[in-house]
């Protein structure tokens, strides 16, 4: 009896030992799942939502998308390019106000109006880890503004136009947006250094980013002041609508034009001679490093906050482009659209 008593207390033992090894089995890892089991789906890493916004289309952009694209094939990630069809303030809020509902993480955008869109931008902003390139909005809740000291660059453009104009003249200054940052602050660059040598802006034009009128408007302010000597284009397009109207009326090497950025007929201008230099940005870090900036936060955390700078600034810098280098850059520059 003793005996059988032993044997029912082994047997009870081992369904015991049996039952707490398949339980064990059944949650291993938390996930309900039984070891070796397939038929279920793994759980998969939350993929990380970011968006590049531009301000328009144009070349300059295609340069910055080009630098998007390296981050992402080095980062093993997907970058969301946005571009506002018409370059209008209305299609960018629109844009943004979409990302942010969309559960994006992080969003870099080039503010059209910086200080209209300061309420779209803060409201963005609360929803994602939101930064500027290309042009700023500092009143806004932004993380971060990465492109081109535009005040700066504005002084570097006054310069060489001193340079064109060593004993004083007159010019006039065409623009899409005259409120938009960069082109508030490349103009006050600008006036800053050549006011100070006898160069007067005669005019000042915007087109709101309607290509016809760009060169509309330089066609209307050539005719109405004969004695014009410098014509200076503050967005990319700009360049090129200069080009066409002076060579079109006829006044090459009599309006000489003093540009921005890189676009394949400003360059063609300075080859020809027609325009005396432009003063490029570096889109393609813009796109680089805007990428890498919004990952990081999207993903780092407190480290990636801790590394912006107490300026909040990353001062991408410029450079000058005349007959003297312009083959050096445009081959560059083929190299980076690769």
């Amino acid at each position: 009896m003793k005996q059988e008593k032993s044997l029912w207390k082994l047997a009870c033992a081992a369904a015991v030992t049996l039952s707490m090894a398949w339980t064990a089995g059944c949650d291993q890892g938390g996930g309900g799942e039984v070891s070796g089991d397939k038929s279920k789906p793994e759980t998969t890493a939350k993929v990380t939502k970011i968006a590049f916004v531009t301000n328009g289309s144009s070349d300059f952009w295609k340069i910055a998308i080009a630098g998007v694209h390296k981050y992402e094939q080095e980062a093993k990630i997907q970058v969301d390019i946005k571009i506002p069809p018409n370059g209008t303030l209305e299609e960018q809020s629109q844009i943004l106000e979409s990302l942010a509902s969309q559960g994006y993480d992080a969003v870099g955008v080039s503010v059209l109006a910086p200080n209209d869109q300061v309420p779209v931008l803060n409201r963005v902003a609360e929803k994602v880890k939101l930064i500027t390139f290309d042009s700023d909005a500092p009143k806004s809740n932004r993380l971060l503004y990465i492109g081109t000291n535009n005040y700066e660059a504005g002084k570097v453009l006054g310069n060489e136009i001193v340079k064109i104009l060593p004993n004083g003249g007159k010019m006039a200054a065409f623009v899409g947006m005259f409120a938009v940052d960069n082109a508030t602050q490349r103009l006050k660059g600008i006036e800053d250094v050549v006011t100070k040598h006898n160069i007067q802006i005669v005019d000042k034009r915007e087109d709101n980013a309607d290509r016809a009128k760009a060169r509309a408007n330089v066609e209307d302010i050539i005719n109405a002041h004969p004695d014009l000597n410098v014509a200076t284009g503050l967005w990319s397009y700009n360049g090129p609508a200069i080009v066409a109207a002076v060579e079109a009326l006829g006044k090459k090497g009599k309006v000489v034009p003093a540009v921005f950025d890189e676009e394949d007929a400003t360059l063609s201008g300075i080859e020809n001679g027609t325009v005396a230099c432009t003063v490029v940005q570096k889109p393609f870090q813009f796109g680089y490093l805007a990428s890498k900036w919004m990952h990081d936060l999207a993903t780092k955390g407190d480290a990636a906050m801790a590394a912006i700078p107490p300026n909040k600034m990353v001062d991408t810098g410029v450079d000058v482009i005349n007959k003297d280098n312009v083959a050096a850059f445009k081959a560059k520059l083929a190299e980076l659209k690769k």
